[in-house]
C-alpha cells in the first residue's frame, strides 16, 4: 500500500486515456464548430456547442492561447478541461462537439473549480442544446433518461 491511502490510483484509473474518436483534431472541425456553434461563457472558459455528424459520443476540443500562460499554465489548462469534461459527461448528449476556448489561466483552481463552473452554467447549456438538437432532446435527458422514456 502506498503512503497516499491509495487514493493517487484511483484518480488514475478515473481519468484513463482520451481516445481520438472523443476528441476534435482539425483545424477545420475547430473553424466549422466556431462558426456555426452557440457560446455560452464562464468566468475562465466560452463553451461552444455545436451539432455533430458523429452519434457515438460528444466530441471535445480545447483552444489556448499563448495569451492564456505560458506552456506550462496553457497545458495545464487543458488537462484539467479534459479531466472536468470527463466528470461533467452528464451534461453532454451524444451527437455534440463542444470546443473550449480558454479565456483566462484557471490559476490555482482544481479540477472541482473547473467543474462547479460548469456546472453553474448548466442552464445555459441546456438552452443552447435544446436550440441545436430541439426540444426533444436536451442535456437532461441524458443517457439515462433518454433509456428510461424509450
Amino acid at each position: 500500500m502506498s503512503g497516499d491511502g491509495g487514493k493517487t490510483s484511483v484518480a488514475v484509473h478515473a481519468a484513463g486515456r482520451f481516445p481520438s474518436r472523443f476528441r476534435v483534431r482539425k483545424r477545420p472541425e475547430f473553424l466549422s464548430i466556431q462558426e456555426r456553434g452557440l457560446r455560452v461563457a464562464t468566468r475562465h472558459f466560452v463553451l461552444i456547442l455545436s451539432a455533430s455528424s458523429s452519434v457515438d459520443s460528444p466530441r471535445l476540443g480545447i483552444t489556448a492561447s499563448r495569451r492564456v500562460g505560458n506552456s506550462v499554465v496553457r497545458t495545464r489548462a487543458k488537462r484539467l478541461t479534459r479531466e472536468a469534461f470527463r466528470a461533467t459527461r452528464e451534461l453532454w448528449p451524444k451527437g455534440i462537439d463542444l470546443v473550449v476556448i480558454v479565456k483566462s489561466s484557471p490559476g490555482e483552481s482544481k479540477l472541482a473549480g473547473v467543474v462547479a463552473e460548469w456546472r453553474a452554467a448548466r442552464p445555459q447549456i441546456e438552452r443552447r442544446l435544446r436550440t441545436l438538437l430541439g426540444s426533444a432532446t436536451t442535456a437532461a435527458s441524458g443517457p439515462e433518461k433518454a433509456a428510461s422514456q424509450a
